[in-house]
């Protein structure tokens, strides 16, 4: 049997006759995506103490109670804290665990093009969602600007003692794209430690946020524990096990 896999797999590439499933090629994709996410929460949803499932309409401002829980369970709000935000835009969520962290040796570094979406996404043209750089009066507070494959490893590089600390890590994924979030992902996997949080802003989307983190967690064998989540999934927070 095994050789005749080999075989047809091997006659396959001479004779490519699956070149006729190739224009609807993406929504098998996005079927197998979408089924995956929808075992994933099935499978997840009883176990977490902190959701909305099942609610029929989003509300995006839940995402605020989502960061008053994560922050309470956690004690954030004067534990010293390495935040970084790949994906920025107007910077209210960057704003938000800035004002809410009292703790002089916290810092807070955001990643983002500021020029809008690198590639399409979804119903978005490459170019949508563009923002100025967000001003801000705290001194512990940076922006990175430019796609996160030509500054991450720079910043990496240069940040390295403060990533190898002990503190504890808040990493905001509001990137959308599956690209962006990957290679984020990727990158800071050596520097992730036990209780770690990591927070995806559209996690919902099959085939971006959680395709990235689906691959993620199988290809680094990496235990991701979710703890909180709102707006069906959309966004949800899991702490590193």
């Amino acid at each position: 049997m095994l050789r005749l896999i080999k075989f047809f797999k091997d006659f396959l590439l001479v004779f490519p006759i699956t070149f006729i499933f190739q224009p609807i090629a993406k929504y098998l994709a996005f079927i197998y995506y979408f089924n995956r996410l929808i075992i994933w929460i099935f499978k997840n949803k009883n176990s977490i103490e902190f959701k909305d499932f099942y609610t029929p309409l989003r509300k995006y401002d839940r995402r605020l109670k989502l960061y008053d829980f994560v922050s309470d369970k956690h004690q954030l709000k004067t534990t010293a804290i390495n935040y970084l935000e790949f994906g920025v835009a107007s910077g209210a969520s960057f704003k938000w665990w800035l004002n809410n962290n009292s703790n002089p040796n916290s810092t807070f570094n955001g990643f983002d093009t500021f020029e809008g979406l690198p590639e399409d996404w979804g119903t978005y043209n490459k170019g949508a969602m563009s923002s100025n750089m967000p001003q801000i009066d705290d001194q512990r507070g940076h922006f990175i600007k430019g796609l996160f494959q030509d500054t991450l490893t720079a910043f990496i590089k240069e940040k390295n003692s403060l990533l190898n600390q002990s503190t504890k890590k808040v990493i905001h994924m509001d990137a959308d794209l599956y690209s962006a979030t990957a290679f984020a992902l990727s990158q800071l996997y050596p520097f992730l430690n036990k209780g770690d949080l990591i927070l995806f802003d559209e996690f919902s989307v099959a085939m971006h946020e959680f395709k990235a983190y689906d691959e993620f967690v199988h290809n680094f064998y990496i235990n991701l524990k979710p703890i909180a989540s709102v707006n069906n999934f959309y966004q949800t927070v899991f702490e590193v096990m």
